[in-house]
Protein backbone atom coordinates (compact mmCIF):
# COMPACT_ATOMS: atom_id res chain seq x y z
CA UNK A 1 0.00 0.00 0.00
CA UNK A 2 3.00 2.24 1.14
CA UNK A 3 4.21 2.12 -3.12
CA UNK A 4 0.90 3.94 -4.75
CA UNK A 5 0.40 6.00 -1.77
CA UNK A 6 4.00 7.49 -2.09
CA UNK A 7 3.74 7.67 -5.99
CA UNK A 8 0.27 9.40 -5.68
CA UNK A 9 2.51 12.09 -3.51
CA UNK A 10 4.94 12.32 -5.56
CA UNK A 11 2.93 13.17 -8.61
CA UNK A 12 0.67 15.54 -6.79
CA UNK A 13 3.72 17.48 -5.81
CA UNK A 14 5.09 16.82 -9.01
CA UNK A 15 1.91 18.82 -10.54
CA UNK A 16 2.32 21.34 -7.81
CA UNK A 17 5.97 22.56 -8.46
CA UNK A 18 5.03 22.72 -12.23
CA UNK A 19 2.05 24.86 -12.14
CA UNK A 20 4.07 27.09 -10.17
CA UNK A 21 8.12 26.75 -10.48
CA UNK A 22 9.48 29.08 -7.90
CA UNK A 23 11.22 27.67 -5.43
CA UNK A 24 8.65 28.21 -2.73
CA UNK A 25 9.00 26.22 0.77
CA UNK A 26 6.30 23.34 1.31
CA UNK A 27 4.26 23.23 4.07
CA UNK A 28 1.92 20.45 4.64
CA UNK A 29 -1.53 20.62 6.19
CA UNK A 30 -2.62 17.16 7.35
CA UNK A 31 -6.41 16.33 7.53
CA UNK A 32 -6.78 18.18 4.26
CA UNK A 33 -10.13 16.41 4.03
CA UNK A 34 -11.53 18.35 6.99
CA UNK A 35 -13.34 21.46 7.26
CA UNK A 36 -10.00 23.48 8.85
CA UNK A 37 -7.71 21.71 6.62
CA UNK A 38 -9.45 21.90 3.52
CA UNK A 39 -9.60 25.71 3.94
CA UNK A 40 -5.84 26.23 4.96
CA UNK A 41 -5.01 24.46 1.35
CA UNK A 42 -7.73 26.01 -0.46
CA UNK A 43 -7.48 29.61 0.29
CA UNK A 44 -3.22 29.56 0.48
CA UNK A 45 -2.75 30.61 -2.77
CA UNK A 46 -4.54 33.92 -1.35
CA UNK A 47 -3.76 33.86 2.25
CA UNK A 48 0.18 32.25 1.62
CA UNK A 49 1.20 32.79 -1.52
CA UNK A 50 4.95 32.19 -0.33
CA UNK A 51 4.24 28.64 0.40
CA UNK A 52 3.59 25.48 -1.83
CA UNK A 53 0.99 24.21 0.51
CA UNK A 54 0.38 20.25 0.23
CA UNK A 55 -2.84 18.88 1.82
CA UNK A 56 -2.42 15.28 3.49
CA UNK A 57 -5.89 13.45 2.47
CA UNK A 58 -6.15 10.05 3.76
CA UNK A 59 -5.51 8.92 -0.02
CA UNK A 60 -2.35 10.03 0.60
CA UNK A 61 -1.38 8.15 3.62
CA UNK A 62 -3.15 6.64 7.04
CA UNK A 63 -1.02 8.47 9.76
CA UNK A 64 -1.13 5.73 12.00
CA UNK A 65 1.41 4.09 9.42
CA UNK A 66 4.38 6.31 10.41
CA UNK A 67 6.95 4.67 8.11
CA UNK A 68 4.66 5.74 4.94
CA UNK A 69 4.59 9.22 6.68
CA UNK A 70 7.88 9.56 7.35
CA UNK A 71 8.88 8.41 3.64
CA UNK A 72 6.54 11.68 2.61
CA UNK A 73 8.48 13.81 4.93
CA UNK A 74 11.39 12.63 3.12
CA UNK A 75 9.94 13.51 0.27
CA UNK A 76 8.58 16.87 0.29
CA UNK A 77 11.16 18.05 2.78
CA UNK A 78 8.51 20.32 4.24
CA UNK A 79 9.49 23.97 6.21
CA UNK A 80 6.37 23.77 7.92
CA UNK A 81 3.44 21.26 9.41
CA UNK A 82 0.03 22.29 10.28
CA UNK A 83 -1.73 19.20 11.83
CA UNK A 84 -5.42 19.30 11.62
CA UNK A 85 -5.95 15.77 11.49
CA UNK A 86 -8.15 14.24 14.14
CA UNK A 87 -10.61 12.34 15.82
CA UNK A 88 -12.84 15.08 16.79
CA UNK A 89 -16.08 13.84 17.08
CA UNK A 90 -16.24 13.36 21.22
CA UNK A 91 -19.13 10.47 20.95
CA UNK A 92 -16.75 8.52 18.59
CA UNK A 93 -13.99 9.21 21.32
CA UNK A 94 -16.03 8.16 23.87
CA UNK A 95 -16.65 4.91 22.10
CA UNK A 96 -13.01 3.96 21.45
CA UNK A 97 -10.82 5.82 23.83
CA UNK A 98 -7.90 3.59 22.34
CA UNK A 99 -8.69 4.93 18.85
CA UNK A 100 -8.62 8.15 20.46
CA UNK A 101 -5.12 7.86 21.94
CA UNK A 102 -3.51 6.63 19.03
CA UNK A 103 -4.61 9.74 16.72
CA UNK A 104 -4.81 12.29 18.52
CA UNK A 105 -1.61 11.83 20.77
CA UNK A 106 0.59 8.94 19.66
CA UNK A 107 0.22 10.66 15.94
CA UNK A 108 0.84 13.91 16.68
CA UNK A 109 3.75 13.32 18.88
CA UNK A 110 5.29 11.77 15.82
CA UNK A 111 4.32 14.35 13.39
CA UNK A 112 5.80 16.71 16.04
CA UNK A 113 9.29 14.82 16.07
CA UNK A 114 9.36 14.99 12.10
CA UNK A 115 8.76 18.23 12.40
CA UNK A 116 11.46 19.15 15.53
CA UNK A 117 13.52 21.35 13.75
CA UNK A 118 10.45 23.55 12.15
CA UNK A 119 7.10 25.38 12.83
CA UNK A 120 4.56 22.91 13.54
CA UNK A 121 0.91 23.89 14.26
CA UNK A 122 -1.60 21.75 16.07
CA UNK A 123 -5.47 22.33 16.65
CA UNK A 124 -6.74 21.51 19.70
CA UNK A 125 -10.44 22.57 20.98
CA UNK A 126 -12.03 24.05 24.02
CA UNK A 127 -12.87 21.26 25.30
CA UNK A 128 -9.68 21.07 26.95
CA UNK A 129 -11.74 23.14 29.68
CA UNK A 130 -14.25 21.98 31.85
CA UNK A 131 -17.01 24.71 30.86
CA UNK A 132 -17.12 25.73 35.26
CA UNK A 133 -16.08 29.42 34.10
CA UNK A 134 -16.01 30.27 30.42
CA UNK A 135 -14.16 33.05 29.26
CA UNK A 136 -11.49 31.26 29.12
CA UNK A 137 -7.43 32.49 28.69
CA UNK A 138 -4.07 30.62 27.78
CA UNK A 139 -3.15 30.59 30.78
CA UNK A 140 -6.09 29.45 32.27
CA UNK A 141 -5.15 25.00 33.62
CA UNK A 142 -6.75 22.86 31.64
CA UNK A 143 -9.12 20.67 33.05
CA UNK A 144 -11.13 18.31 30.46
CA UNK A 145 -14.35 16.27 31.44
CA UNK A 146 -14.21 14.09 28.18
CA UNK A 147 -12.11 11.71 26.76
CA UNK A 148 -11.86 13.99 23.26
CA UNK A 149 -10.35 16.70 25.44
CA UNK A 150 -8.00 14.41 27.90
CA UNK A 151 -6.32 12.82 24.22
CA UNK A 152 -5.63 16.73 22.89
CA UNK A 153 -4.37 17.99 26.30
CA UNK A 154 -1.67 15.58 26.52
CA UNK A 155 -0.97 15.91 22.86
CA UNK A 156 -0.96 20.09 24.11
CA UNK A 157 1.77 19.26 26.03
CA UNK A 158 3.92 16.91 23.74
CA UNK A 159 3.90 20.20 21.49
CA UNK A 160 4.76 22.61 23.80
CA UNK A 161 7.67 21.08 24.46
CA UNK A 162 9.21 22.30 21.26
CA UNK A 163 9.44 26.39 21.81
CA UNK A 164 9.40 26.62 18.45
CA UNK A 165 5.61 24.51 17.90
CA UNK A 166 2.32 26.04 18.03
CA UNK A 167 -0.83 24.72 19.42
CA UNK A 168 -4.13 27.06 18.45
CA UNK A 169 -7.59 26.02 20.63
CA UNK A 170 -10.49 26.80 18.39
CA UNK A 171 -14.12 26.31 18.97
CA UNK A 172 -17.39 25.42 16.61
CA UNK A 173 -16.07 25.76 12.92
CA UNK A 174 -18.74 27.24 10.72
CA UNK A 175 -18.39 26.72 6.82
CA UNK A 176 -19.08 24.34 3.88
CA UNK A 177 -16.50 20.68 4.05
CA UNK A 178 -16.23 18.83 1.00
CA UNK A 179 -18.14 16.20 2.44
CA UNK A 180 -20.82 18.92 3.68
CA UNK A 181 -21.01 17.33 7.04
CA UNK A 182 -18.21 18.37 9.21
CA UNK A 183 -19.19 21.68 10.10
CA UNK A 184 -22.27 22.29 12.98
CA UNK A 185 -24.32 24.42 10.57
CA UNK A 186 -23.98 21.83 7.93
CA UNK A 187 -25.21 19.31 10.38
CA UNK A 188 -28.02 21.74 11.55
CA UNK A 189 -29.13 21.60 7.73
CA UNK A 190 -29.38 17.95 7.28
CA UNK A 191 -31.37 17.21 9.87
CA UNK A 192 -33.87 20.01 9.04
CA UNK A 193 -33.77 18.91 5.29
CA UNK A 194 -34.52 14.99 7.21
CA UNK A 195 -37.27 16.67 9.10
CA UNK A 196 -35.94 17.06 12.04
CA UNK A 197 -36.50 18.48 15.59
CA UNK A 198 -33.45 19.82 16.98
CA UNK A 199 -33.71 20.39 20.29
CA UNK A 200 -30.38 23.11 21.58
CA UNK A 201 -29.42 23.63 25.08
CA UNK A 202 -29.98 27.12 26.61
CA UNK A 203 -27.12 26.79 29.33
CA UNK A 204 -24.30 25.86 27.26
CA UNK A 205 -21.76 28.23 25.55
CA UNK A 206 -19.07 28.11 22.67
CA UNK A 207 -17.37 30.73 20.46
CA UNK A 208 -18.21 29.66 17.02
CA UNK A 209 -16.11 31.19 14.46
CA UNK A 210 -16.05 30.38 10.57
CA UNK A 211 -13.59 28.83 9.36
CA UNK A 212 -12.61 31.27 6.53
CA UNK A 213 -11.22 33.44 9.77
CA UNK A 214 -9.51 30.67 11.15
CA UNK A 215 -7.53 29.92 8.25
CA UNK A 216 -6.43 33.58 7.40
CA UNK A 217 -5.37 33.49 11.03
CA UNK A 218 -3.32 30.82 11.13
CA UNK A 219 -1.43 31.85 8.29
CA UNK A 220 -1.01 35.18 9.37
CA UNK A 221 0.38 33.82 12.84
CA UNK A 222 2.54 31.68 10.71
CA UNK A 223 3.73 34.87 8.66
CA UNK A 224 5.00 36.34 11.85
CA UNK A 225 6.54 33.70 13.35
CA UNK A 226 5.28 34.11 16.98
CA UNK A 227 4.98 30.15 18.25
CA UNK A 228 3.44 29.30 21.23
CA UNK A 229 0.09 29.08 23.00
CA UNK A 230 -3.58 30.85 21.73
CA UNK A 231 -6.87 30.75 21.41
CA UNK A 232 -8.25 31.53 18.51
CA UNK A 233 -12.83 31.58 18.39
CA UNK A 234 -15.21 34.03 17.48
CA UNK A 235 -15.72 37.21 19.08
CA UNK A 236 -19.22 36.35 20.82
CA UNK A 237 -20.27 34.07 23.47
CA UNK A 238 -23.44 32.36 22.35
CA UNK A 239 -25.34 29.25 23.70
CA UNK A 240 -26.36 26.24 21.60
CA UNK A 241 -29.69 27.58 21.59
CA UNK A 242 -28.68 31.29 20.30
CA UNK A 243 -26.75 29.80 17.45
CA UNK A 244 -29.42 27.35 16.33
CA UNK A 245 -31.71 29.92 16.38
CA UNK A 246 -29.52 32.21 14.27
CA UNK A 247 -29.15 29.68 11.97
CA UNK A 248 -32.39 29.07 11.41
CA UNK A 249 -32.70 32.52 10.54
CA UNK A 250 -30.39 32.53 7.51
CA UNK A 251 -31.96 28.99 6.51
CA UNK A 252 -35.76 29.14 6.64
CA UNK A 253 -36.58 27.90 3.57
CA UNK A 254 -35.51 24.35 5.23
CA UNK A 255 -38.21 25.28 7.89
CA UNK A 256 -36.25 24.64 10.88
CA UNK A 257 -37.78 22.98 13.78
CA UNK A 258 -35.61 23.26 17.01
CA UNK A 259 -36.46 23.48 20.95
CA UNK A 260 -34.80 24.86 23.87
CA UNK A 261 -33.25 22.24 26.24
CA UNK A 262 -30.61 22.18 29.20
CA UNK A 263 -27.12 20.61 29.01
CA UNK A 264 -28.36 19.67 32.80
CA UNK A 265 -30.68 17.08 31.81
CA UNK A 266 -28.16 15.36 29.53
CA UNK A 267 -28.12 11.48 29.90
CA UNK A 268 -24.74 10.84 27.86
CA UNK A 269 -21.15 11.15 28.73
CA UNK A 270 -20.59 14.68 30.16
CA UNK A 271 -20.30 18.37 28.78
CA UNK A 272 -18.66 21.64 30.00
CA UNK A 273 -21.64 24.13 30.25
CA UNK A 274 -19.21 27.15 29.04
CA UNK A 275 -15.76 26.77 27.07
CA UNK A 276 -15.94 30.55 25.64
CA UNK A 277 -12.53 31.57 24.85
CA UNK A 278 -11.27 34.96 25.07
CA UNK A 279 -8.58 35.03 21.78
CA UNK A 280 -7.42 38.43 22.95
CA UNK A 281 -4.01 37.15 22.71
CA UNK A 282 -3.93 36.20 19.02
CA UNK A 283 -6.21 39.35 18.52
CA UNK A 284 -3.38 41.53 19.18
CA UNK A 285 -0.93 39.85 16.37
CA UNK A 286 -3.92 39.69 13.54
CA UNK A 287 -4.48 42.66 10.88
CA UNK A 288 -8.29 42.13 11.03
CA UNK A 289 -10.92 41.81 14.05
CA UNK A 290 -12.37 38.57 14.97
CA UNK A 291 -16.21 38.30 13.42
CA UNK A 292 -19.08 37.76 15.30
CA UNK A 293 -20.78 34.83 14.79
CA UNK A 294 -24.29 36.13 13.69
CA UNK A 295 -22.86 39.00 11.75
CA UNK A 296 -21.06 37.07 9.87
CA UNK A 297 -24.01 34.87 9.28
CA UNK A 298 -26.24 37.02 8.16
CA UNK A 299 -23.67 38.06 4.78
CA UNK A 300 -23.09 34.39 3.88
CA UNK A 301 -24.38 32.52 0.97
CA UNK A 302 -23.23 29.03 2.04
CA UNK A 303 -24.87 27.20 -0.76
CA UNK A 304 -25.82 24.09 1.81
CA UNK A 305 -29.45 23.85 0.21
Amino acid sequence: MSEPRGELVRKEFASLAQADPSRKPVAIVTGAGGLIGHYLVSQASTMAPGWHVFGLTREHTDLFHHRVTKDIFAELRPKLVIHCAALSRSRDCEADPALAKRLNVEVTAQLAHLAQDIPFVFFSTDLVFDGTKGNYREEDPPSPVSVYGETKVQAEQIVLANPNHTVIRTSLNAGVSLTQDRSFVEEMCRAWEAGKTLTLFTDEFRSPIPVTATARAVWELVGIQRPGLYHLAGAERLSRWEIGRLVAERFRELNPKLKPGSAKSHAGSPRPLDTSLDSSKIQRLLSFPLPRFGEWLATQHLGLT
